[in-house]
C-alpha cells in the first residue's frame, strides 16, 4: 500500500526519535562485534518511550528501513530473550534493506537474511542488501536483483538458509551461493573473528 506523505513524515520522525536513544542498545551491539558509530549510517535505535500504539516495541532494537524517499518502515528487533525476535508494523509493505547499496555497487552484489548480517557484510566493505525473512521476498525484487551478473548470496548454516540460496539461484541468473558453516551466519563469524572465512569464500567464488 502506498504511503501518503503524512505517513512517511511520521516514519521519518519515529525512526528519529528511536535513534535518540541507541546508547541502550550498546551493550547488544557490541556483543554483536558492532559499535554505535558502526550502525550511525543505519539510524538504529531503541524503543524507550514508544509513540502511540507502539507499546508492544518498548526496549526493542529499532531498524528503519531508509530509501532516498526517506523511511519506508520500521521493523522492531529483540535484544533480550523476549519473543517473537521480530516485530513488523501490522499492514507495511515488504522492502529490501539498505537499498542504497543498490546504487553503491557495480557489476556484483551481496544479498542476505536480516538485517543485522547486512550491515555486518556493509561494515567488511561489500555493498549488500538484506531480505527480512526468506518467505518476504517478492517478485519486484526479484527483478532488482536481476539487473547485476552477480549475486552472492550468504546461505545461513541451516537447512532455511541453504533452501533460501537455492531458491534464489532458481529465480536469478548469477546467483552464487556463498556457504556459511553448519550453525553460523554471517555475523556470528564476524563477532567470533572468523570474519576471514566470509573473505576467502567471496575471494573463490568471485
Amino acid at each position: 500500500m502506498k504511503q501518503s506523505p503524512e505517513q512517511r513524515k511520521l516514519l521519518e520522525q519515529t525512526a528519529l526519535k528511536y535513534h535518540q536513544s541507541i546508547g541502550l542498545a550498546e551493550g547488544y551491539l557490541t556483543s554483536r562485534g558492532l559499535s554505535l558509530q558502526d550502525v550511525e549510517q543505519f539510524k538504529l535505535g531503541v524503543v524507550e518511550e514508544p509513540i502511540v500504539g507502539h507499546e508492544a516495541y518498548r526496549g526493542r532494537l529499532s531498524i528503519p528501513y531508509i530509501t532516498s524517499a526517506g523511511v519506508v518502515d520500521i521493523r522492531f528487533r529483540s535484544i533480550d530473550s523476549t519473543e517473537p525476535k521480530y516485530l513488523g508494523i501490522p499492514g507495511a509493505t515488504t522492502h529490501l534493506y539498505n537499498v542504497n547499496a543498490y546504487f553503491q555497487a557495480t557489476d556484483w552484489i551481496c544479498l542476505c537474511e536480516g538485517e543485522i548480517d547486512t550491515i555486518t557484510l556493509t561494515k567488511l566493505g561489500y555493498p549488500t542488501l538484506g531480505v527480512p525473512g526468506v518467505k518476504n521476498i517478492k517478485a519486484h525484487h526479484y527483478r532488482i536483483l536481476s539487473d547485476f551478473d552477480r549475486i552472492y548470496v550468504f546461505a545461513d548454516g541451516d537447512q532455511a538458509g541453504r533452501d533460501f540460496a537455492k531458491e534464489m539461484a532458481r529465480r536469478i541468473a548469477g546467483v552464487i551461493q556463498i556457504n556459511i558453516p553448519e550453525g553460523e551466519d554471517v555475523n556470528s563469524l564476524f563477532s567470533s573473528n572468523n570474519h576471514h572465512i566470509i573473505t576467502e569464500r567471496i575471494e573463490v567464488a568471485a
